[in-house]
C-alpha cells in the first residue's frame, strides 16, 4: 500500500468514528430534550398544547394548558350547550341543557331537540371540583328548553337567556300558521329568558322578548315568534345590554340573518336596532357579541351554507350599523369571545372536522387580527362533530376555563372543560 491509500484509509477511519459520536451525541441530547420540551405540532398557523408543559414559551409564548375536566357527566342523560360565570364571591356557574339520552329507551339515537330536555346548573369553588347532582333552573311547560346562555350585569344580576321547542302531535301540524320551524318532529317556541338577583338559587320567569319584524315566522302556538338566539351577550361600557338574536327572513330559499336588540333598563325591555348579517344564500345565526375597549361592537357569527366558515362583523357607532360581514379565514362554530386580564381576546370555538376538538385563537384588543393570529388546539380527541359550544371565563389574573360539550367513543355528550394558564403580555 503506497503513502496516499495509507493516508486516505486513515482518514476514512477517523470520518467514520467522527460520524458515529455525532449519531451517539445528537441521540443522546434528543432523548433529554424530549424529557424536557412539551410536544407542539405546527400545521401552517395551528399550534397544538400539549396536557403538561415544560415551559409556556412553547408553542404560543405564554400560554399553557393545565388539564382537562369533566364538570358533569351521566350515562342516562346528554348533556350539552353550556355557558359560564364567576360569581362575585369566585363561586362558578355553569349552565347547560340536559335530556334523557334516548338510547335507555332502546331508541337508536338521540337528537338536540327533545321534550325532556331542562335547564340544569352546576357549580364549584375552584373550577375542579363540582357537585354531582345538578340543580334544576327552569323547566318548560309547553316544551322542551335549549342553549341556557348566562350573562352576568355588573350589579350581580343574572340572566339566562334560552328558547323551547314543542312537540305537535300529526294532527296538528296541518293547522299551524306557516311559516314556522320543525326539528326533531318539534316546532320552535321562540326564546324566553329568566332572572336571578341573589346568585342562582332562585329564578324569575319566563319573560319574553319582542318580536322582531325580519322574522316571518310564528311559533307553536300560532303567535309571531319572539326573538331568540344562542350565544353571548354583552353589557357595555355605559350599562347597554347587546343582544345578537337570528331571524328567519326568508322561505325560499329557507335562511336565517342576525340583528341587534338592546337594553337600556337591565334587561326590562328590549329595543330593536339593525341589521347584523344577511346574506341572498347563506344563513347567519349562533351569535357572540362583544364590546371592545375603544367601543366597537363586533359580533362573531356562525354560519349555514357557508363550508363552516367563521364570520365578524363591526359596528363602529355603538351599534347603529355594521358593516358588511367578513369571513375569517378558518372553520369553526359557534364561537365564544372572552376579554382577558391584558385586555387581548381569547376566541373559543368547537372543530366538527377531522380531528374533532376544541380550538381558540387570542386576538388583539381591537379583534382586528383574526387572519393571522395562530389557532391554539386545545384538544383533538373528540370522536364526532357533535362537540363545541365553547363559554369561556377568567378565573383569576392568569387562569381561564372554557367549557364545552364533549363525546368520545360516540359516548354519551358530557359537560367538560379545559383550564387554560395565560400570562398577561
Amino acid at each position: 500500500m503506497n503513502p496516499e491509500q495509507s493516508m486516505m484509509k486513515c482518514k476514512m477511519l477517523i470520518f467514520s468514528i467522527l460520524s458515529l459520536l455525532l449519531i451517539i451525541s445528537v441521540q443522546g441530547m434528543d432523548t433529554s430534550s424530549a424529557k424536557l420540551r412539551t410536544e407542539v405540532k405546527k400545521q401552517g398557523s395551528i399550534i397544538g398544547l400539549a396536557e403538561k408543559y415544560q415551559s409556556p414559551g412553547d408553542g404560543i409564548p405564554g400560554i399553557r394548558k393545565i388539564k382537562d375536566i369533566i364538570i358533569y357527566k351521566d350515562s342516562t342523560f346528554f348533556s350539552s350547550f353550556p355557558s359560564v360565570v364567576k360569581r362575585p364571591d369566585g363561586e362558578i356557574l355553569v349552565a347547560f341543557r340536559r335530556a334523557p339520552d334516548r338510547k335507555i329507551f332502546r331508541e337508536k339515537y338521540t337528537n338536540h331537540v327533545d321534550p325532556n330536555s331542562y335547564l340544569m346548573m352546576v357549580y364549584s369553588s375552584d373550577a375542579e371540583n363540582w357537585i354531582k347532582d345538578p340543580e334544576l333552573i327552569y323547566a318548560h311547560p309547553f316544551g322542551g328548553s335549549q342553549d341556557p346562555c348566562l350573562l352576568q350585569l355588573r350589579d350581580g344580576t343574572l340572566f339566562c337567556m334560552s328558547y323551547g321547542w314543542a312537540v305537535v302531535r300529526p294532527d296538528g301540524i296541518p293547522n299551524l300558521r306557516k311559516p314556522y320551524s320543525e326539528a326533531g318532529g318539534a316546532i320552535f317556541l321562540g326564546g324566553y329568558f329568566l332572572r336571578s338577583t341573589d346568585g342562582g338559587k332562585k329564578w324569575q320567569g319566563p319573560n319574553y322578548p319582542p318580536h322582531i319584524a325580519p322574522d316571518i315566522r310564528f311559533n307553536a302556538l300560532g303567535k309571531r315568534l319572539p326573538a331568540a338566539n344562542r350565544g353571548a351577550l354583552y353589557e357595555g361600557k355605559s350599562g347597554r345590554i347587546f343582544w345578537v338574536v337570528a331571524a328567519m327572513d326568508s322561505d325560499s330559499p329557507r335562511k336565517t340573518s342576525t340583528h341587534l336588540l338592546t337594553s337600556d333598563d337591565k334587561g326590562q325591555t328590549w329595543q330593536y336596532s339593525c341589521l347584523v348579517a344577511i346574506d341572498e344564500e347563506a344563513s347567519f345565526n349562533e351569535t357572540s357579541v362583544y364590546e371592545t375597549p375603544n367601543g366597537d361592537i363586533v359580533a362573531f357569527l356562525r354560519t349555514a351554507n357557508m363550508d363552516d366558515q367563521a364570520c365578524i362583523v363591526r359596528s363602529t357607532d355603538g351599534g347603529k350599523t355594521f358593516q358588511k360581514w367578513q369571513t375569517m379565514g378558518f372553520q369553526g362554530h359557534p364561537l365564544h369571545a372572552l376579554r382577558l386580564s391584558d385586555n387581548r381576546v381569547l376566541l373559543t370555538y368547537g372543530y366538527r372536522h377531522k380531528p374533532f376538538g376544541i380550538r381558540a385563537r387570542i386576538l388583539n384588543p381591537v379583534c382586528t387580527d383574526f387572519a393571522t393570529a395562530p389557532e391554539i388546539v386545545l384538544r383533538d380527541d373528540g370522536d364526532n362533530g357533535d362537540i363545541g359550544y365553547t363559554w369561556a371565563v377568567q378565573l383569576d389574573d392568569n387562569r381561564v376555563l372554557v367549557v364545552y360539550y364533549f363525546n368520545q367513543k360516540n359516548s354519551t355528550r358530557y359537560i367538560a372543560g379545559t383550564i387554560l394558564e395565560i400570562s398577561n403580555k
